[in-house]
């Protein structure tokens, strides 16, 4: 797993053994959400919210994981492409303050 990013208690993440539609998931205490990114001429134009096999985010934690990664979706790509293309190590960051 890499850690991208640690917002509120969520922490997103890559795994390891990842696959297309770039993609994060978020987990906070024992729930978990991913979210697609769907990308079109290298820019991101939808996130799309799609539960996994754990129990979902919900409440504020899923509304703060969808907005995280709707702020930062042109990070998460670029993050995509250098650590599954070019396999270079990516660094998390902690993010303390609510992102409006």
């Amino acid at each position: 797993m890499e850690k991208l990013y640690e917002y509120l208690g969520i922490l997103v993440l890559f795994h390891s053994n990842e696959h297309d539609p770039i993609h994060v998931h978020g987990r906070y205490q024992d729930r978990e959400s991913k979210a697609e990114i769907i990308v079109l001429d290298g820019k991101a134009i939808e996130i799309r919210i799609v539960f996994t096999k754990s129990k979902p985010l919900k409440g504020p934690q899923l509304k703060d994981f969808e907005t995280l990664v709707k702020y930062y979706a042109d990070d998460i790509i670029q993050s995509w492409i250098d650590y599954f293309v070019f396999h270079k190590q990516v660094t998390s960051k902690r993010i303390t303050t609510r992102i409006k």
